[in-house]
């Protein structure tokens, strides 16, 4: 897989960093523990800080999916690493992944383990739109969402190919949405996004 080609000024030239890199950073300590970081296309980046609304919102969703997915294969991962290729380890605020929580008891998990990707926005919808939705469609992830938090509204991206989505869906309130891997798992907007103020 290719990583994203992120547009860099001729007058710099940035080192790509790979997972083993980036895991050998930390593990040196030349990352600071208090920050969190996530490596995107050969560059470790900071990720930004949480809200409440947008706790509030991952909580919502997390637990309706875990409700409503309880006897499925998969199980919800929350804020934890995925490998998407050997640049990329994004820690996507939810993904729904294949199997058990021990099955990743040695690696984390890769693109064909992952059944569904969603970031929460509330300062990030830029990035999360248009620099982590061509990172996973890259990678094959079939199924990203976007929480728009200052819009109320969801991003839904399908049908990826490796220069990003070719469905871009926008829904708003009283909407329902389904993972694609579970159409039978509908979630009503108004129940994951936080009471508008």
């Amino acid at each position: 897989m290719t990583a994203v080609n992120v547009p860099i000024p001729k007058s710099q030239s940035l080192k790509q960093w790979t997972v083993e890199d980036y895991h050998r950073m930390a593990d040196l300590g030349l990352l600071d523990p208090t920050e969190r970081t996530e490596l995107l296309a050969g560059q470790v980046t900071l990720m930004a800080a949480k809200g409440t609304p947008h706790v509030t919102a991952l909580r919502l969703l997390a637990t309706q999916l875990d409700s409503l997915l309880a006897n499925e294969p998969v199980f919800v991962s929350t804020q934890d690493p995925i490998q998407l290729d050997n640049r990329s380890e994004p820690e996507p605020d939810l993904a729904l992944i294949q199997g058990t929580v021990l099955d990743y008891a040695d690696q984390h998990p890769r693109p064909e383990q992952v059944v569904l990707v969603v970031e929460v926005a509330d300062s990030t919808l830029r990035q999360d739109c248009e620099v982590k939705d061509k990172l996973y469609a890259q990678a094959g992830i079939a199924d990203y969402w976007v929480v728009d938090l200052p819009h109320r509204q969801l991003h839904i991206f399908r049908d990826p190919t490796p220069t990003g989505y070719t469905r871009h869906l926008i829904l708003t309130e009283p909407n329902f949405v389904a993972p694609l891997a579970f159409p039978n798992c509908r979630l009503a907007l108004m129940v994951i996004l936080p009471p508008a103020n």
